[in-house]
């Protein structure tokens, strides 16, 4: 049973929007995760950390037949793919993938929390993910009703349609 699940990307060094493109044509090459739609591509501030440079930030929606647990390994194997590094939280780094949503699943483990536990407070995860679908219930109201309780100044559409991952070469 296939099950849709979102994903946020982001990066702030080297060149993240080719990162986050190539992070999304790994996990579309899997056999078990099929990239369904992905957001614009936006300019954001950075959150949390602040003294650092401007993020990209998108949103995507996958359909998968993988467990939570198991698309959550597969992000992580893709990011270690991509040369993530873990040097300091909210700091700056290449390619950060997050899984926000997974179907209607409330999930609280150690190694996974869905929703993702600050989607709700983040404008530039609700951003891009309103575009993708504004009307999604999560934690008791739609995307759209947390978009608009948070600030979202300072985030620019950087990459407007969702076809900007799409690109030639092997992932």
């Amino acid at each position: 049973m296939s099950v849709p699940a979102y994903i946020g990307l982001g990066g702030n060094l080297g060149d993240p929007q080719a990162q986050m493109a190539q992070a999304l044509r790994l996990l579309d090459a899997s056999d078990r995760v099929r990239v369904e739609a992905v957001s614009p591509l936006y300019r954001t501030p950075p959150w949390g950390k602040t003294d650092q440079p401007d993020f990209l930030n998108s949103c995507a929606r996958l359909r998968t037949d993988l467990d939570a647990e198991a698309l959550l390994a597969l992000c992580l194997m893709v990011e270690n793919r991509l040369h993530r590094q873990r040097a300091e939280r909210w700091g700056p780094r290449t390619i950060d993938i997050d899984l926000l949503v997974f179907g209607s699943s409330r999930i609280d483990t150690p190694g996974l929390a869905v929703p993702h536990p600050r989607l709700t407070e983040r404008a530039f995860v609700l951003r891009p993910l309103a575009d993708l679908d504004g009307d999604m219930p999560v934690l008791g109201r739609t995307v759209r009703e947390w978009l608009a309780d948070v600030d979202a100044g300072g985030i620019r559409l950087h990459r407007p349609g969702g076809d900007w991952w799409r690109g030639t070469g092997d992932p």
